[in-house]
């Protein structure tokens, strides 16, 4: 799919990853609908796109990927601005670290776990079911094809560290989600993908203290250092363009296997 032109969501788009994604669609000419709950954040970062590519390409849409009200309400806010998307990227996520068995003996929450699946896994479908529905509607382009999906996993979906039961379990579950999902809706002309980042430069990493985001570095075989937001959204927009690239799950880590912890 050559992007010039398409209308795109983006969630999670305030900052991070999403930002990223965002940022890299819009300079390669997509028209960007940043998806966020954070709308004050989401509105600074569509202005900063907006002075760079032009008045109108970026909007930012208040959105809980958890309800389908506010999931529709923003789908529908995007598409008046933008007309239709035909790519949806799933980057919205939260993360947790919990031992099944505290230091006092008592079990973990069990909201807490609850919580991470909700978001990071019941609401990416929840997204990728109401985008699916309007995106089968369109008309179809080169090869049949509609439109994309992609989902943010993480490493931690095949070598999560202790106390990421909760973040392992639903990140996991957008790997074994990706080829199901990508051959339900092949009729469709819609393609789904997954990429699953090892340790990236966000914000929240950042937070960090330079020792220890160095330590991070140092485990990474090579290049040993961070992952660059920019890298992540450069594969995200690849796999729009490539068209054979279906079903599939690329981990983009610089060969980085997490230790236990």
């Amino acid at each position: 799919m050559n992007i010039q032109g398409q209308a795109a969501l983006v969630t999670g788009a305030a900052s991070g990853l999403g930002e990223a994604t965002a940022r890299e669609l819009a300079r390669l000419g997509a028209k960007v609908a940043l998806l966020d709950v954070n709308l004050a954040l989401a509105e600074q970062v569509a202005g900063s796109i907006n002075a760079a590519h032009g008045a109108g390409t970026a909007v930012a849409c208040q959105c809980d990927i958890t309800s389908t009200e506010s999931a529709t309400a923003a789908i529908d806010k995007a598409a008046a601005a933008h007309g239709p998307a035909r790519i949806l990227m799933n980057v919205a996520g939260i993360g947790t670290a919990k031992r099944v068995v505290g230091k006092d003996g008592s079990p973990a929450p069990l909201e807490d776990f609850t919580r991470v699946i909700t978001v990071n896994l019941v609401g990416a479908y929840n997204m990728s079911r109401l985008f699916a529905a309007a995106c089968s509607k369109l008309t179809a382009m080169e090869d049949g094809e509609r439109g994309v999906i992609m989902y943010t996993a993480s490493v931690a979906a095949f070598d999560g560290q202790v106390g990421q039961q909760a973040y392992s379990a639903s990140k996991g579950g957008l790997v074994g989600m990706t080829l199901p999902m990508a051959r339900d809706l092949a009729q469709h002309g819609i393609r789904v993908c997954t990429v699953a980042p090892g340790l990236f430069a966000t914000p929240l990493m950042k937070q960090l203290p330079e020792a220890v985001q160095q330590s991070l570095a140092a485990s990474i075989p090579f290049p040993q250092r961070l992952g660059k937001p920019e890298e992540f959204a450069e594969l995200a927009a690849h796999i729009v363009t490539n068209g054979h690239l279906n079903g599939e799950v690329i981990r983009l880590d610089g060969a980085l296997r997490m230790a236990p912890r």
